[in-house]
């Protein structure tokens, strides 16, 4: 998932297993899968480094680095990636007019898409079941709640940056904004988990896509993904 306007998330991954940002930090770090070391080794790495340690005196107010301090530094980085400078910011702004594909595309978008992805930071705190499968092999939100309702519901992102975030989905299945489109025009997979407001196709136009597609693009953030600040300090 993008890590862009994370400060403003309540739970984070897919399935919300973590609360906050800490949390989520920790998670990477010391699962099997990821990079699998515990925080204790991580410490006593860096602990090792003097470039660190002074670091962490210059934030902590003294040298000493631990588990804590590291998902801490982590995640306070995290809340500095902020996305709020596009196209659509200004157009909320008054600052940019959009032409008129772009305008067809937000008027589409508000019609078809505001349940999931509305308001500003487009997208709602809420868990969906979009129609991928008709037994979503991923149980999602429902490994926590042991409801079968609840399978293949997953936490709907963020869509800022969406253009260069490919692939799409929770597992990454679909590889273009195109391939998006026709899923949700013709492609939605009945199941007793579907949300209730996605039980039809949209069936939308071709001319619809490419509209709604436009107005995607506005979403891109050229001065976030050029930051000097985001880049790495090493380089």
């Amino acid at each position: 998932m993008s890590l862009v306007n994370l400060l403003w998330n309540k739970k984070l991954f897919w399935d919300g297993r973590a609360q906050g940002l800490e949390k989520q930090a920790e998670f990477p770090l010391v699962h099997p899968r990821e990079m699998g070391q515990s925080l204790k080794v991580s410490a006593e790495k860096l602990n090792a480094d003097p470039n660190y340690r002074n670091l962490f005196k210059l934030v902590f107010g003294d040298d000493q680095i631990n588990g804590g301090r590291i998902v801490k530094a982590i995640a306070q980085f995290e809340r500095t990636l902020i996305s709020a400078d596009s196209k659509y910011d200004r157009y909320l702004s008054q600052e940019y007019q959009p032409n008129a594909k772009e305008l067809k595309g937000i008027a589409l978008f508000d019609k078809h898409c505001d349940r999931c992805h509305g308001g500003p930071k487009t997208y709602r705190e809420l868990f969906h079941n979009n129609g991928l499968d008709s037994l979503s092999a991923d149980k999602g939100i429902a490994a926590f709640t042991g409801l079968e309702t609840d399978r293949g519901r997953f936490k709907v992102p963020t869509l800022r940056n969406i253009e260069l975030t490919a692939p799409y989905m929770h597992d990454g299945r679909i590889n273009t904004l195109e391939e998006v489109m026709d899923h949700y025009s013709d492609n939605i997979k009945n199941s007793p988990a579907l949300s209730g407001f996605l039980q039809n196709n949209l069936n939308l136009l071709p001319q619809e896509k490419s509209e709604l597609i436009a107005f995607l693009k506005m979403l891109t953030d050229t001065a976030f993904i050029n930051n000097p600040k985001f880049a790495d300090p090493k380089q």
